[in-house]
C-alpha cells in the first residue's frame, strides 16, 4: 500500500499520479509498464515516487485494490431486487459487471491484464479464491432455499461448478471471440451478440442442468 507521504499529497496531485499510473498499466503489461514514464508525465522526480510507494509492485497492487473496491461499490449501489431468482441474479451480475467495465475501462483493463498474464499477486489470488468459494456457496444455498436449485445437489459441489465456470468464463470468451471476430479490445467483445449468445447458452446449461425440477 502507498506510504503516508502519498496520502498527504494535495488531492489534485495524488489523483494525477493515480490517473497516469492507471493509463500506463492499462496500456502495458506489468513487465513493460514504466515508472519512469509515469513520473516524467507527472512532473516529479523519480526519487519522489519512492517516497510514495515502495516499488513498482506496490503501486501495481494498489491499483488492483482500487479496482476491486470500485467494482464492489458499483455493484452495491446498483443492487437488484432481493426477490430475484438465482439465475436471473447471475445474469444481472454479469450485465452489471460489463457496465462497470465500460464505466471504468482503465481499471478493468488492468484487471484483465493481470488475470491473463498471471501477474495477479499471490495474496490477492488467495483472497479471490476464498471469496469466490464463499460467494458461490451462499448463492447455491439461497438458490436451494428459493427452490431454484435442486435441493438434492451437494452445495459444495454446486458451488465448485459455478466457481470453475465463472472464473474461467472471461478468458474463454475473450480467446474464442478474439479468434473469431479479430477484435483487440477485450471489453468490447462482451457487448457483442456472439458473447451474449454464448452466455445465454451457459446459463441454459446451468439452469436446466442444475435447476430444480417439478
Amino acid at each position: 500500500m502507498p506510504k503516508e507521504t502519498f496520502f498527504n499529497l494535495p488531492e489534485e496531485k495524488r489523483q494525477r499520479i493515480i490517473d497516469l499510473a492507471l493509463a500506463e498499466f492499462a496500456e502495458n503489461d506489468y513487465d513493460t509498464a514504466s515508472i519512469s514514464r509515469i513520473v516524467a508525465q507527472a512532473g516529479i522526480a523519480k526519487g519522489s515516487f519512492y517516497q510514495y510507494f515502495e516499488n513498482k509492485e506496490d503501486l501495481y497492487n494498489y491499483l488492483l485494490a482500487l479496482g476491486t473496491e470500485a467494482k464492489a461499490q458499483f455493484l452495491g449501489s446498483n443492487a437488484p431486487d432481493p426477490q430475484m431468482g438465482t439465475f436471473a441474479y447471475i445474469r444481472w451480475l454479469s450485465e452489471a459487471g460489463i457496465k462497470f467495465e465500460l464505466s471504468r475501462p482503465k481499471l478493468s483493463q488492468i484487471g484483465y491484464r493481470a488475470a491473463r498474464s498471471g501477474t495477479l499477486p499471490a495474496d490477492l489470488q488467495a483472497r479471490a479464491r476464498v471469496g469466490a468459494a464463499v460467494f458461490f456457496r451462499q448463492l447455491v444455498e439461497q438458490g436451494q432455499a428459493k427452490g431454484d436449485i435442486n435441493s438434492e445437489i451437494d452445495p459444495d459441489l454446486a458451488a465448485f461448478v459455478f466457481n470453475v465456470i465463472f472464473s474461467e468464463l472471461g478468458g474463454y470468451l475473450l480467446n474464442r471471440l478474439q479468434d473469431e471476430a479479430g477484435l483487440e479490445d477485450g471489453r468490447s467483445l462482451f457487448e457483442t451478440a456472439e458473447a451474449k449468445q454464448l452466455f445465454d447458452q451457459i446459463l441454459h446449461i446451468l439452469e436446466f442442468g442444475m435447476g430444480a425440477r417439478e
